[in-house]
């Protein structure tokens, strides 16, 4: 049973009940997931924009764990792909069944027809069914011969990968990776932190079982819709505007990036920004805001030079670059 109070967040639309079953979608993953704070807070952030993530951490970091948690934390329908290399575009989308009853074919859907789609290590199978992902992204929608089925509301897709450096993994092409709104790097936990994941397991933790770790449904899509209605609302001035587009210029003037950031990159930093300040509490944003989402927002829309890369430059430090050198609207 979901808590009265968040049930009535999507009934009133009050502004601070709304907020606070947010704020306590982020405090049930945390009882399954330790030290991941800038993660969870990504996840709630895609969620009030209706947009998709890719985390990215070598493997046993509780890539998937973050994911399954928030499902627990969520009344929606959720789904699992395990991505392996043979793993075909129809196994994610669905297709045409031939029924001998009737002698017709008949749609049989895929997992992607779900509210949230967890699509475990992405990079592991090839191109072809990685792109099978793309309507569905971005249109909300799969074609199977010649039909577009719309896919249910909310519907968001938490992917998760391996370095590239890992073996068997296929990068993801920028036309995929330009349609997650979030990259989140997870990293290994500090020390402080690995004790407590340790203690917690010896405590009789079983990542198996979220609903015995005391992760509850504590938001469903009424939540969502009033909590996206409120950031809608946030204020942008038009300095703020300006500053994101001088951020996202500058990343395309940059002589370490042979892919500066798309109109489109422009458009996602300023609806996270948007996200963020409503989630602090304020209803119009400020520098700060835009600042706090500038990495996890773009780091996967540029694409480094060979030369930089070999020099240790990475995407991050090229965009904390960038914004130290912007100036920011007073």
């Amino acid at each position: 049973m979901m808590d009265p109070t968040t049930d009535n967040a999507g009934q009133t639309g009050d502004p601070d009940t709304t907020r606070a079953s947010l704020e306590a979608l982020r405090a049930e993953i945390a009882k399954a997931v330790v030290g991941q704070d800038p993660a969870v807070t990504g996840l709630v952030v895609a969620l009030l924009c209706r947009g998709h993530v890719l985390l990215e951490g070598v493997p046993g970091v509780a890539k998937t764990l973050l994911v399954r948690a928030l499902a627990s934390a969520l009344e929606l329908d959720t789904k699992r792909v395990q991505f392996t290399p043979d793993l075909m575009p129809s196994d994610v989308t669905g297709s045409l069944v031939y029924d001998t009853r009737t002698a017709e074919f008949s749609f049989q859907p895929g997992p992607v027809f779900t509210n949230l789609l967890l699509a475990d290590e992405i990079n592991r199978t090839p191109p072809k069914t990685q792109s099978s992902l793309l309507e569905a992204m971005e249109e909300r929608q799969v074609t199977v011969d010649g039909t577009p089925r719309p896919l249910p509301e909310p519907f968001l897709v938490a992917a998760t990968q391996n370095p590239v450096e890992y073996e068997g993994t296929y990068p993801l092409p920028e036309a995929q990776l330009d349609r997650f709104l979030l990259k989140l790097t997870i990293p290994l936990p500090s020390r402080e932190d690995e004790i407590d994941v340790l203690t917690r397991h010896a405590e009789g933790f079983d990542p198996r079982d979220l609903r015995a770790a005391g992760v509850r449904p504590v938001a469903g899509a009424a939540d969502l819709a009033a909590a996206r209605a409120a950031v809608a609302k946030t204020t942008v001035s038009p300095e703020i505007t300006a500053y994101v587009v001088d951020i996202c210029r500058a990343t395309r003037e940059s002589p370490s990036l042979t892919l500066g950031v798309s109109p489109r990159g422009a458009t996602a930093l300023l609806a996270t920004a948007r996200a963020w300040a409503w989630l602090t509490g304020r209803d119009y944003v400020i520098p700060d805001d835009v600042k706090a989402l500038a990495l996890p927002t773009l780091r996967h829309r540029v694409q480094l030079r060979p030369e930089a890369e070999m020099e240790g430059v990475t995407a991050d430090s090229v965009i904390n670059a960038i914004l130290a050198h912007v100036p920011v609207p007073r």
